[in-house]
């Protein structure tokens, strides 16, 4: 399948490291960390650790996040979903020229938030898709969870050859924040963030278009307690281990040797900074991109990469292949090539 175009959004409240520090001091749910856990948010975020300098939230206030009950959780997801999956799409729709009517299928991942029926009726209402448009969400993935669903969208293209298909991206990593004293739910406040990315895809090939294929994947179930959501009464809450780092390069360097060709970059999803310095150890490749988009936006689990993608489709200059990977919970990871057509 070939990319027509790829936009991506993020929420307008945007927070420095140490402004979300600032933020979460002022929480009940600070106070009520041992020490030992309130100098653990002390040192990543206000010491410029993370290798993070900003993250965005729907949310306009920094301290409530972590107090909100399971119901306020829910709400947001359901309220800010739809408007941040709007927000990458309408763009990446202009700028392919093509009308919301004109789209035959719509794909969401999201793993932030449950919702039946899915993100997908919501942005298929509100953007005016016609009735007959195909939709799919895509739940349960994680932060993987991108290339599985290009990876749907291009076996649809397939069997429905002359569609035009949207993929959306869209997490509320805010809807599922948790605070108490476990190392790895501490390290997840202090990592991630809100945003979207949507790109429009067809069948029809151009010599300057991007296109997608080769895709591969490998699940460990075995490791699946490593990197997880749980129940937490009622609540999402991210059960974080210290081997995820390892876990990652592993998956993703088995996933690299059977790529087709030796690519120009690699675009990886922005897991983190020990994720990526591990990555960056078993591949042949400085993950530029990803560190840009941790940098600016935190790890927002399934959209991360595909952030990625949009920067280096502004900067290709004479590329000509590209390796994209994503991974999370499961264990899972994932990957495909993208060439010019």
């Amino acid at each position: 399948m070939f990319l027509e175009s790829i936009a991506t959004a993020v929420p307008p409240h945007r927070y420095t490291q140490p402004e979300c520090l600032a933020g979460l001091r002022t929480s009940p749910a600070f106070e009520s960390l041992r020490p030992r856990s309130q100098a653990m948010l002390e040192k990543i975020l206000g010491n410029g650790v993370s290798g993070i300098a900003t993250r965005s939230f729907c949310l306009p206030e920094i301290g409530p996040v972590v107090g909100r009950d399971a119901q306020a959780l829910n709400e947001t997801f359901e309220r800010e979903a739809p408007v941040l999956a709007m927000a990458a799409l309408v763009p990446a729709l202009a700028k392919a020229g093509i009308a919301a009517a004109e789209l035959d299928a719509l794909f969401i991942c999201t793993c932030t938030g449950y919702l039946c029926p899915g993100v997908t009726s919501h942005v298929a209402e509100q953007l005016g898709l016609r009735e007959t448009a195909y939709l799919q969400d895509l739940v349960g993935l994680g932060c993987g969870a991108a290339i599985p669903m290009l990876r749907s969208a291009a076996g649809f293209l397939a069997m429905h050859p002359g569609a035009k298909v949207a993929t959306v991206a869209v997490e509320v990593c805010s809807a599922a924040f948790f605070a108490d004293d476990d190392p790895g739910v501490l390290i997840s406040l202090c990592l991630f963030g809100d945003g979207a990315a949507a790109a429009v895809w067809s069948d029809v090939a151009g010599d300057a278009k991007w296109q997608a294929g080769h895709f591969t994947t490998v699940h460990r179930p075995e490791q699946r307690e490593k990197i997880r959501f749980v129940n937490a009464g009622g609540k999402l809450r991210n059960q974080l281990d210290k081997a995820v780092p390892g876990l990652a390069a592993e998956a993703v360097a088995e996933l690299f040797a059977k790529r087709q060709a030796e690519p120009d970059r690699v675009l990886a999803h922005s897991g983190g900074r020990d994720v990526i310095d591990a990555l960056e150890g078993v591949l042949p490749h400085r993950l530029l991109e990803t560190r840009e988009v941790l940098r600016d936006h935190g790890n927002m689990s399934s959209p991360s990469v595909l952030f990625a993608l949009d920067r280096a489709v502004a900067s290709a200059n004479g590329d000509q292949r590209w390796w994209l990977t994503a991974f999370g919970a499961g264990f899972a990871a994932h990957a495909c090539e993208m060439w010019r057509g």
